[in-house]
């Protein structure tokens, strides 16, 4: 209990800092984590009160992310989503999987890897385009369609990796009747639920932990993702009143997250036969495959490079989801691997977004010069 307390104070902390400095929290609390656990000092040890609280912080990050999907709104513009998704979803896992499986990874360590690899972290995404001011852009559409898409991957990916060790066709017989009970009692229960969540009471907060929970439990005892079950549980809610189940979840998702990433990062051990050139290579080509596939969704779908250069520098960062796949489906060297490559993407990530604007005025200005170099003598 007392290293539980010690990591919530030094998250308060480094909240603090990551606002004032305008950067995201995610790599600070993982290193938090790695500092304080038996990487570093040493005196934090997970236990079951910390295995607890990093449990709900997935759930609860599953949770809305199911409530943030939109379906209408996919389904009202599936072009633009499948254009930019699948160059995404190509490019990324494609160079994440391939360069994991010839570093020496197994197929299924190279997969999670890959799907890591690919999965962009969207609380940053989202939080640096408000606080960068560039919601309006014409490029912030196209980054949030795609950050769109990769949920949508991300949802197959743990069907499939849960999938891989059960009898296929009775695992997705119960998956399919468990997503028909969660959204028959969403449809016809929504004045029900809505109802509920008018009150002034405690009893909105109470749903809403209850049915994350209870939903998982049941996930549980019929062997199914509970994490599958999570999200869709949130994007059937997401039918009544989204906002409302959101402001009642955040206070659950916000503390539990923030102990998610800090109690994985206390488990972290860089003795175990870590390669710390494999690493580089895989931060290293991390950042390079968004540049290009960011370069080739603003070619598409802008005509402009300068469009692919927005988007790859808003696009850099990893992080919660990438951190969940590791956490489920990772051995503890993938577990470390995919730490670092959050840590050094989110940190990049948060200086290219911020000072994106300057690098295309700086590639405007250099091609000017440029021409005017080669402009011929006389000419107007």
């Amino acid at each position: 209990m007392e290293g539980f307390i010690i990591a919530l104070f030094v998250c308060l902390v480094l909240a603090l800092i990551s606002k004032y400095l305008s950067v995201p929290a995610i790599p600070f609390y993982i290193l938090a984590g790695i500092v304080l656990g038996q990487a570093g000092l040493g005196i934090v040890e997970s236990d079951k009160v910390s295995t607890f609280f990093s449990d709900m912080g997935l759930l609860f990050l599953l949770f809305f992310m199911g409530l943030e999907m939109k379906l209408d709104r996919i389904i009202a513009n599936p072009s633009k989503v499948l254009t930019g998704g699948l160059i995404g979803l190509t490019v990324d896992m494609g160079i994440g999987f391939i360069a994991a499986y010839l570093l020496g990874f197994t197929l299924m360590e190279a997969f999670v890897v890959g799907a890591a690899f690919y999965i962009t972290s969207t609380a940053i995404v989202i939080t640096s385009l408000i606080e960068n001011r560039k919601l309006m852009s014409r490029e912030a559409e196209t980054i949030i369609w795609v950050t769109v898409f990769e949920d949508l991957v991300l949802i197959i990916i743990l069907a499939v990796l849960s999938a891989s060790d059960q009898n296929l066709l009775l695992f997705f017989v119960k998956v399919a009747l468990a997503l028909a009970f969660i959204y028959a009692i969403s449809l016809y229960g929504k004045e029900f639920l809505i109802s509920i969540l008018e009150r002034n009471d405690e009893i909105p907060i109470l749903f809403t932990f209850a049915a994350v929970l209870t939903t998982a439990s049941v996930a549980i005892y019929l062997e199914i993702p509970e994490t599958l079950m999570v999200i869709a549980l949130g994007a059937a809610f997401a039918i009544t009143d989204p906002d409302a189940f959101e402001q009642h979840a955040r206070p659950f998702r916000d503390v539990f997250m923030v102990m998610f990433f800090v109690f994985f990062g206390v488990t972290i051990d860089f003795v175990s036969g870590i390669d710390w050139f494999v690493v580089a290579i895989i931060c290293t080509l991390a950042i390079l495959s968004k540049l290009i596939s960011g370069m080739i969704i603003g070619l598409v779908i802008h005509g402009s490079t300068l469009s692919g250069l927005e988007i790859w520098a808003n696009m850099i960062s990893r992080g919660e989801f990438s951190i969940a796949l590791a956490v489920l489906y990772g051995s503890p060297i993938i577990a470390t691997t995919i730490a670092i490559m959050v840590i050094v993407t989110s940190i990049v990530g948060a200086f290219t977004a911020k000072y994106s604007t300057w690098m295309r005025r700086g590639i405007i200005s250099h091609s000017r010069k440029k021409a005017l170099m080669y402009r011929p003598h006389g000419g107007k």
